[in-house]
């Protein structure tokens, strides 16, 4: 679960900073020498929110059913030990 997590949360940012440095890198191709970064870096993230729900869908998907994976564990185990804090037989 964690790997799943993990591979999808640096896909969202690393197409931030690649939309931040497309964005910065066009704002000095148009000429504006000072252009700041981090105006670069907010408009990316705005941009990347949405944009990355639509095309990291495959890598979402997958993270989202191995947490309902580890959820359901979770829970299953947590049942057997109440169980066994009852005194019930297995």
């Amino acid at each position: 679960m964690v790997r799943d997590v993990a591979i999808y949360a640096v896909a969202r940012l690393l197409l931030a900073a690649a939309l931040a440095a497309l964005i910065y890198g066009v704002a000095r191709l148009l000429g504006v020498d000072d252009f700041p970064v981090y105006v670069a870096a907010a408009f990316a993230i705005v941009i990347a929110l949405p944009l990355g729900i639509w095309v990291f869908a495959p890598l979402r998907r997958r993270a989202t059913a191995s947490m309902m994976v580890a959820d359901q564990r979770r829970r299953r185990d947590r049942e057997e030990l109440r169980a066994r804090l009852r005194g019930e037989p297995r």
